[in-house]
């Protein structure tokens, strides 16, 4: 495309323009954070490793049946058995690993967009619509907020049964109140600006104003907020699997940490059971913590000058 040709597209598309620059600026200030490139590269390590994850471990390392086929002994060091040893089944502990980053990651993730999705309708349109409504929604968070969170999740976890997908639900449903707040806080400020008045002097719906003006001035907060829920929902399935409520058809570095505490790889010095998993939580949890702290800092000016 020539220059006057892209020229042209660029005046006739202001708005695309306007997002293109917006977007490349975002990235430089991201990329500016050592916090965040520190966060976004070990995010990357661990999304390559679960997306990786049949090329890098053979599967039949999880079946206890194939292990003992094989003649693979129990508790086998890493030195015995490369590269991370065996457990008391004599399952590969580097298989359990790897394709338990793949369920870990999935259930963070996917429980953080059930959170995020449902504490920001209830936000915004708690916020922009106000009234009975704003009170009705306000008094269901407030009922959510004083129930204590892990004991409420046990219950829904041991109500609907072991599985990821239930897990993922308990975990949604459970989290969602503190992020309405932060989302109606922040609409209840927008809605006061001059622009979203003069789109209403001028006949713009409710909808349009959600959708073109206060969706979008409300992104980076939401945003911000999803990559710091993500760490809390990780964390959330690790405690629920420890606590037997975690699905055992399913590989996780939760259901690794409860079963080496169980079968007493603490006492019998098995570290190389145990310390993967936990190192692997740690890890992801840091990097979705560094990357949402740059992203809070992008989205509020305030706090643009800490580093």
């Amino acid at each position: 495309m020539s220059v006057d040709a892209t020229a042209v597209t660029t005046s006739r598309n202001p708005a695309w323009a306007r997002r293109r620059r917006a977007l490349h600026h975002f990235a430089r200030q991201f990329w500016a954070s050592r916090p965040g490139r520190i966060g976004l590269l070990l995010l990357l390590v661990f999304v390559a490793l679960a997306l990786a994850a049949p090329l890098l471990a053979d599967r039949s390392g999880l079946d206890t049946a194939v292990a003992r086929a094989d003649g693979v002994p129990q508790w086998a060091s890493p030195s015995e058995h490369p590269p991370l040893g065996t457990d008391y089944l004599r399952r590969d502990v580097w298989a359990q690993f790897v394709w338990g980053s793949r369920i870990s990651l999935f259930v963070g993730l996917a429980a953080t967009v059930v959170t995020i999705a449902l504490g920001s309708a209830v936000g915004i349109v708690s916020g922009f619509i106000g009234g009975w409504t704003d009170s009705v929604l306000m008094r269901v968070t407030e009922w959510f907020l004083v129930i204590p969170f892990l004991p409420l999740a046990i219950v829904l976890a041991s109500v609907l049964g072991r599985s990821i997908w239930n897990i993922i639900f308990v975990i949604g449903v459970t989290s969602w109140p503190s992020t309405a707040r932060l989302v109606r806080a922040q609409v209840l400020t927008v809605k006061q600006r001059l622009f979203v008045d003069r789109a209403r002097s001028l006949g713009a719906s409710r909808t349009h104003v959600v959708l073109k003006h206060i969706l979008p001035n409300v992104s980076g907060l939401i945003l911000a907020n999803a990559t710091l829920a993500v760490p809390i929902s990780i964390l959330t399935e690790t405690t629920l699997s420890f606590l037997g409520l975690g699905d055992p058809r399913k590989p996780s570095w939760g259901k690794t940490l409860v079963e080496a505490f169980e079968n007493g790889a603490i006492t019998l010095r098995a570290w190389w059971y145990f310390v993967p998993s936990g190192i692997g939580i740690l890890l992801v949890v840091l990097a979705f913590t560094l990357i949402g702290q740059t992203l809070e800092r992008i989205a509020d000016p305030r706090l643009g000058g800490r580093r």
